[in-house]
């Protein structure tokens, strides 16, 4: 049977352990808000389990009070950390509420009415209120998105909450939870919870790192200057819509877009305002699209835009905004501003181009040809006819396509 103190001890060494590895995280990720709240939960736990320490050799009540409201405090920072990690406001009056309380309910039970067991459940429901707000979050895909991490913490919080019912259970029944008393029950049931807190710290860190590598993955995908798609996310997007309308027949669009003029722009006026423009042009098209089409820069001033469910109609429509936003816009520029023109290759998902995105960008690619052959400025449709040379291009298209030229 090990004693209480080498218990307390370990308990102290394996939270000052997580509070480290949580500062380290803390420091390396600042914008990952819940490990400074988990690196405080670590700290101040362990700070507790030295005041639990401090009752052993001490007949004094203070550190026994003192340490309770401080497990309590380490466990709503835990839940305060989930919170954050989702996302959502933490309440610190609601923290210090259960602290309060707890810690009031605990000395009530030690100088009012002194029962012990009474004591163990008052502090037992303390502590099971903000693991219950710990569990919920985790385990309920409408508070938190459910990972394999927050699937481990959330049971692991169930456990815990196991636990502390069980303590209060014991207790009523005569089972000796004196943490000053070394028992063969007591043994077991701190033992436990450094087993379960040790874990349900992994858990968090799982998460953590979860988030990080979506994060990762997220920016592989995104184009560093406009923050749009970049040209392996159009790829991956145009490869699952050309197998999503080989299987059900319903067609997609595609625009192909350039910046007309953009070489001068950056002569002139430099990088930066060239940079300026494309991150400008990001937004006004952004304005244009639907919830589910996506913009992707795919290199220097060309861009693409995905339309799924949309048919060479739905496309032109689409092309004849963003043409428009751009010539409003270019019209408001006035002094040092610089205007901004594009032209537009409109083409749509046939049988022809199936699983092979790449033909549907060179349809695309062809049809703006078209457009820049005609003045630049303006949209062209790609109709189907085989695709030309370049400098052919433009009397090959259909009467259909020389009219969106036109009214473009």
């Amino acid at each position: 049977m090990l004693s209480v103190p080498t218990l307390w001890t370990a308990f102290i060494v394996n939270f000052l352990a997580l509070g480290l590895i949580w500062a380290y995280v803390m420091r390396s990720y600042p914008n990952l808000e819940a490990a400074r709240f988990w690196t405080g939960s670590a700290l101040v736990a362990a700070a507790a389990a030295m005041l639990a320490l401090l009752r052993v050799y001490f007949d004094a009540i203070l550190p026994l009070l003192l340490g309770s409201a401080m497990i309590v405090f380490a466990i709503c920072l835990e839940a305060m950390g989930v919170q954050r990690f989702y996302g959502r406001p933490v309440s610190w009056r609601n923290t210090a509420l259960i602290v309060l309380l707890t810690s009031l309910a605990v000395t009530f039970f030690v100088y009012v009415y002194d029962s012990q067991s009474l004591r163990i459940m008052a502090y037992s429901i303390g502590q099971c209120v903000p693991v219950f707000l710990i569990a919920r979050q985790l385990l309920d895909p409408q508070h938190g998105r459910v990972n394999p991490g927050a699937r481990l913490a959330g049971v692991l919080a169930v456990m815990i909450m196991a636990m502390f019912v069980l303590r209060v259970v014991g207790t009523l029944t005569g089972l000796d939870f004196n943490i000053t008393h070394s028992s063969n029950v007591q043994s077991v049931a701190v033992l436990f919870l450094i087993f379960l807190s040790m874990s349900l710290n992994f858990g968090f860190l799982l998460m953590a790192v979860d988030r990080l590598r979506n994060e990762v993955a997220d920016l592989a995908l995104l184009d560093d200057l406009t923050g749009v798609a970049n040209r392996r996310h159009l790829m991956q997007r145009l490869t699952e819509e050309c197998a999503r309308s080989e299987r059900s027949g319903r067609s997609f669009a595609l625009l192909v877009i350039d910046l007309d003029g953009f070489k001068l722009i950056n002569d002139s006026y430099g990088h930066a305002a060239g940079d300026a423009c494309l991150q400008h042009f990001t937004l006004m098209a952004q304005t244009r699209l639907r919830p589910d089409d996506m913009l992707a820069r795919t290199g220097g001033d060309e861009f693409c835009i995905v339309l799924p469910s949309s048919a060479l109609r739905e496309g032109e429509m689409i092309a004849r905004r963003v043409l428009q936003v751009c010539r409003d816009d270019a019209e408001a520029c006035a002094g040092s501003d610089v205007g901004i023109a594009v032209s537009i290759g409109v083409a749509e998902w046939t049988r022809e181009v199936g699983l092979f995105p790449d033909r549907l960008i060179a349809h695309a690619d062809h049809a703006l040809y078209a457009a820049k052959k005609q003045g630049k400025n303006r949209y062209a449709l790609y109709d189907g006819t085989p695709p030309l040379a370049p400098d052919e291009i433009g009397t090959s298209f259909s009467d259909r396509a020389a009219q969106g030229a036109s009214m473009g």
